[in-house]
């Protein structure tokens, strides 16, 4: 009699050899040897319909082409212009005509050369420009907060227009340096190292008080070290004039602060202390090393390596951050870091770490951001504030890669929540060269193959690119100046 053999365990061992294969082809590069691959998808007929997706962009194309329909409280809007900064609403008025009057002689000029400011009298960056303008006059540098995710850690973007704000204004150093971070290791415009301290962020923590640095550092041993030097990246970078600790609480702290290698040693007992404070020293310098004792109760924000004039730009980047949280930084915090360290002008660039595939709708992300912004003009009621867009995002869609329909919605809505916010709004997409354009930074290696990030050198074209939108919008603030005196 013949012996019936049960093959189901073979056929399943078949299938999960079959399915892995499937799995390996899906995960193959998109050019191998010089040539095109077509991935085998296995989802395919559960993911959205690449024709449904092409009319989703071709939608939002068309509304980002018609004037924008959100309705504006425009009277109220003036009103808080006019009680925060003193000026009447003819002088607004007049503004606002001389703005649309030189800008209608330019119409075909495209949203990537200039700032859009959609302030009352256009005065988004009055405050900036007059502190550039009376930079010599003045008891410090002027400061630019640059605030943003993953698209600008390691410094990338904002080391070459820090660069370039120096050269044009003077100044040199990196600013602002928290004691350590993930990217500590690879920033290249500094070279740091810490230990025995104990990291907070407000990424994962609602226990401590947040200001714009976004992180605070406790020093849990003995011996606790903090060590910057100066690079050479760009030339304003090698040599300052000053290096600041920055700390909120002290009890009885001894600090020591050897600086360029010397064998002597600064040795200072830091006051008690619940409010943010600096300790300065100043000469030559090209490196210091903090060594801390007696530090219980320590708690410590960073250092900056900066001049004491000119231009000084701090990256506060946070990994993750969709900007929302910003609306937890705690007022009486900002206030006192404003007194010790004032800043001129805000920039926030977010929207990246929120766009999801399939979502168009981000009305639920205008609303919090727009918070954000009152709740930063409470914080640094003399601050300017610049919002920047999402830069284009590619996917591969049928083995090509194309911009995201995602992007342009959220571009949609940072431009909503300018206009809403009345602040100055700059078009990173637009500035890239628009849809599409990240194919081609990725091609020319000025953006990694995730199609979202970029490299040293793609950040350089877009500083170079804000750099220009921010001289020729300080153009027409230097004629409205000078017109209507």
């Amino acid at each position: 009699m013949m012996e019936n053999k049960d093959y189901m365990g073979r056929t399943l061992v078949v299938l999960v050899w079959t399915m892995i294969g499937c799995f390996a082809l899906y995960g193959l590069p998109d050019e191998l040897w010089g040539h095109k691959i077509k991935r085998v998808d296995l989802f395919s007929d559960i993911r959205l319909n690449p024709n449904t997706r092409k009319a989703a962009l071709d939608s939002i194309k068309q509304v980002l082409s018609l004037p924008d329909t959100l309705q504006i409280d425009t009277v109220a809007l003036r009103t808080s212009v006019v009680e925060a900064t003193g000026m009447d609403t003819t002088s607004l008025q007049q503004r606002d005509s001389l703005y649309n009057r030189r800008y209608a002689a330019t119409a075909t000029d495209s949203a990537a050369s200039r700032i859009q400011d959609f302030s009352p009298g256009h005065i988004g960056l009055k405050r900036f420009f007059r502190a550039i303008n009376d930079r010599h006059k003045m008891d410090r540098p002027v400061r630019i907060a640059f605030m943003g995710d993953s698209f600008i850690e390691g410094d990338i973007m904002v080391s070459d227009f820090r660069s370039l704000m120096q050269k044009q204004f003077g100044g040199r150093g990196v600013g602002f340096v928290p004691v350590t971070s993930v990217t500590a290791q690879f920033r290249p415009t500094v070279n740091q190292a810490a230990s025995g301290w104990k990291t907070w962020s407000m990424i994962h923590d609602q226990s401590h008080d947040y200001v714009l640095p976004g992180m605070l550092f406790e020093a849990e041993k003995e011996q606790a070290t903090i060590q910057m030097k100066n690079t050479n990246r760009h030339p304003e970078l090698p040599e300052v004039e000053t290096v600041q600790l920055y700390y909120m609480a002290n009890r009885n702290t001894r600090m020591q602060l050897v600086l360029n290698q010397s064998t002597d040693t600064i040795s200072r007992q830091l006051a008690p202390t619940d409010r943010i404070t600096r300790n300065i020293s100043e000469g030559q310098i090209t490196e210091a090393s903090y060594t801390f004792t007696q530090v219980e109760g320590f708690q410590a924000l960073g250092v900056a390596l900066e001049d004491r004039s000119g231009m000084v730009v701090d990256n506060f980047s946070l990994r993750g951050n969709s900007g929302m949280i910003l609306e937890r930084f705690d007022r009486q915090r900002c206030r006192q870091w404003s007194e010790v360290r004032p800043y001129d002008l805000i920039v926030l660039q977010y929207g990246l770490n929120v766009i999801s595939e399939d979502m168009l709708d981000y009305g639920w992300y205008r609303a919090r951001m727009i918070e954000v912004v009152r709740h930063l003009r409470e914080c640094f009621p003399d601050t300017d504030i610049l919002l920047l867009s999402v830069t284009d995002r590619s996917h591969l869609e049928d083995g090509v890669y194309q911009t995201m329909p995602e992007v342009l919605a959220m571009l949609h809505t940072q431009q909503q929540i300018a206009r809403r916010a009345g602040i100055p709004f700059w078009n990173m997409f637009a500035a890239m060269g628009g849809e599409n354009s990240m194919v081609r930074y990725v091609e020319n290696n000025w953006a990694s193959k995730d199609y979202t990030h970029f490299s040293f050198r793609g950040g350089r074209e877009l500083a170079n690119a804000l750099m220009k939108a921010l001289l020729t919008e300080k153009e027409f603030y230097d004629e409205a100046e000078k017109t209507l005196r």
